[in-house]
């Protein structure tokens, strides 16, 4: 049975190795998955990723969001899944054909999560961007929209908010994974916040996410360590 730290994947978004390793020997024990994303991939490519590997238990989602040509998002798939991370992502873009090649280039050794919508995209933003009125008023549609396009293409599951969770697992399958960012447990939530669509921890594990993408509540505590306890007791307890 998954335990509450399971869900939890810790994004390590800084901007120096020193400090990514600092984080990964904190929380070894305290997550299911630590985060790699742009910023600390770019700055510190594979050897961030060995490092998780040689000082914990925790797998390695690898978020790099590929967005390009089928042939190109093929090969720089083909390389990922040489890396040993457990997840990495694809943008659900223009074509179903782009997350196919995803797909095939990871030979089965990474599971393709597709972003459906950024959590930090409103209607508005949608509106600007130039979609049509069915799209930017309902979200829901066009995440499931995309998240039935990523079904499609073989992806193992999809980005969304905790808020879509639910009509994807009932329209996709419990096997389909949801990951949701945007989580806000409700002691840490302020007036200042960039995410658009968020959910407690409770909510989305309640609603069927599988793993949930964690980062400020834990990052900006005074004892991180002690943060990712009390996540992982709020998630036990609607297990």
């Amino acid at each position: 049975m998954r335990r509450g730290k399971d869900y939890i994947i810790f994004p390590l978004d800084v901007a120096s190795i020193d400090a990514a390793k600092n984080y990964v020997e904190l929380l070894a024990e305290s997550v299911g998955l630590f985060k790699v994303g742009l910023e600390l991939f770019v700055h510190s490519g594979p050897e961030i990723i060995e490092f998780i590997h040689t000082h914990s238990a925790a797998r390695v989602f690898l978020d790099l969001k590929l967005h390009d040509i089928p042939a190109t998002v093929g090969r720089a798939m083909a390389r990922i899944s040489d890396l040993g991370v457990a997840f990495a992502t694809v943008h659900v873009g223009e074509t179903q054909r782009m997350l196919a090649a995803a797909v095939e280039g990871s030979r089965g050794k990474v599971g393709i999560l597709g972003v459906t919508v950024l959590t930090s995209v409103c209607a508005q933003d949608l509106k600007t961007a130039g979609y049509r009125a069915d799209f930017y008023d309902d979200m829901l549609h066009t995440v499931m929209q995309r998240a039935q396009i990523a079904h499609k293409s073989g992806c193992a599951g999809v980005i969304c908010s905790g808020l879509e969770a639910q009509q994807i697992k009932q329209k996709l399958g419990k096997d389909f994974l949801a990951v949701t960012p945007g989580i806000r447990p409700a002691w840490t939530v302020t007036e200042k916040e960039d995410q658009q669509r968020i959910t407690t921890p409770a909510q989305a594990v309640t609603a069927g996410a599988d793993y949930l993408v964690i980062g400020r509540p834990i990052r900006d505590a005074e004892n991180p360590k002690q943060a990712a306890a009390r996540i992982a007791a709020e998630i036990e307890n609607v297990l």
